[in-house]
C-alpha cells in the first residue's frame, strides 16, 4: 500500500510539474514531435522498401525445360523430386505441358498465334515445363543447380546474371533503410535526452531541496522519470495522428502505388497501428531514459 501511495504521489507531482514548468516542457515535447515525425516517415518508407523488395523476390520464377523424349511416368517424378529441395516452395510448382505453352504463347501475339496455328503435337519443338518458386531468393542460384541435375531435366532459366544483381541490389537497399532508421533513432534519442536534461537542469535548486530534507533517490527519481514518460506520450502524439490519418490518404491519393503499380504500398490496416504503437512507445522509452539520466546527475548516484 505504501509503494501505490508513494507511486500515486509521484503521478501527481510529475503532471503538476509539467504545467508549472509549462514553457520548458513545451519545448521538450516540440524537440520530441519534431524528431519522432521524421522518425515516423522513415520507419514507413523502410517498411514500403522492404516489402517492394519482397513481392519482387517472390515473383522470381525458375523455369525448368523438360526433355521431350520424358514419359508421363517421369515427369512425375521430376514434380516429386522437385518437392524434395528445401528451398522450392512446393506450392508454387507449375507444370506446363508444350501443348499448353504453345496456347498461352498464341494468345501473347499475333505473330506466334500466325506461326503456331499449323503445328500439331508432333510437329510442336516446344518442351514441357515446370515454373518453379524460391522460399529465399538469395539461394535461387543453389536451387537452380540442384534442378539441373534431376534426370530428364534439359536446361534451366532464371534470368541468371540479371537476377543475380538484382538480388545483390536488394539487399544493399534493405541494409541502408534499414541503418538509415537506427541512425535517425539513434540521433532522436540523443536530442531528446539532451533536451530533457535541459529541463532537469533548470530545477536542480528544486532537486537539492529534496535532498537536504531527506528525501530518497527513490521518491526524488520517480516523479521524474514519470515527467519524462509522460512528455515522450505527448510529444508521440501529433507524429500518431499523421501517421493514422496520412498515410492513409497518401494511400488513397496515390492508388496504392508508387509511379507504376510494380512498386505497391504497404496497405493501411493494420500498418499505420502498428508504426503508431512503435513511435508512442520509442516515445516514452527515451523520455524516461531521459529523465532519469539527467536527474541522476544531480543525485550522484
Amino acid at each position: 500500500m505504501k509503494m501505490l501511495r508513494m507511486l500515486g504521489r509521484s503521478i501527481r507531482d510529475a503532471f503538476k510539474s509539467v504545467f508549472r514548468n509549462f514553457s520548458l516542457s513545451l519545448a521538450s515535447i516540440s524537440c520530441i514531435t519534431i524528431t519522432l515525425i521524421i522518425v515516423a516517415i522513415s520507419i514507413m518508407a523502410s517498411y514500403n522498401v522492404s516489402n517492394f523488395t519482397e513481392e519482387i523476390e517472390k515473383d522470381l520464377t525458375i523455369v525448368a525445360f523438360v526433355e521431350n523424349s520424358a514419359t508421363k511416368e517421369e515427369i512425375e517424378n521430376i514434380k516429386n523430386e522437385l518437392k524434395n529441395i528445401s528451398n522450392i516452395n512446393q506450392k508454387e510448382i507449375k507444370y506446363e505441358s508444350k501443348s499448353q505453352v504453345k496456347q498461352e504463347m498464341q494468345t501473347q501475339s499475333e505473330i506466334f498465334n500466325t506461326v503456331m496455328e499449323g503445328w500439331d503435337e508432333e510437329d510442336n519443338p516446344l518442351k514441357d515445363t515446370f515454373q518453379i518458386k524460391v522460399k529465399n531468393a538469395e539461394e535461387i542460384s543453389k536451387t537452380a543447380k540442384q534442378i539441373e541435375k534431376i534426370e530428364k531435366i534439359a536446361i534451366v532459366r532464371y534470368g541468371e546474371g540479371m537476377v543475380d544483381k538484382l538480388i545483390t541490389a536488394f539487399d544493399s537497399i534493405k541494409k541502408v533503410t534499414y541503418g538509415t532508421v537506427i541512425a535517425l533513432i539513434l540521433v532522436t534519442i540523443f536530442l531528446i535526452i539532451n533536451t530533457i536534461k535541459l529541463t532537469i537542469y533548470s530545477r536542480k535548486r528544486e532537486i537539492s531541496i529534496m535532498r537536504l530534507v531527506g528525501a530518497s533517490n527513490f521518491t526524488i527519481k520517480t516523479p521524474f522519470i514519470i515527467e519524462g514518460m509522460f512528455l515522450g506520450l505527448l510529444g508521440s502524439l501529433i507524429p500518431i495522428g499523421m501517421i493514422i490519418f496520412g498515410y492513409p490518404a497518401l494511400y488513397d491519393r496515390m492508388n496504392g502505388y508508387v509511379f507504376t503499380p510494380l512498386v505497391n504500398l504497404i496497405s493501411p490496416t493494420p500498418f499505420v497501428y502498428t508504426v503508431s504503437l512503435m513511435i508512442m512507445i520509442i516515445g516514452i522509452i527515451v523520455g524516461m531514459i531521459g529523465s532519469s539520466s539527467a536527474v541522476r546527475k544531480y543525485l550522484k548516484v
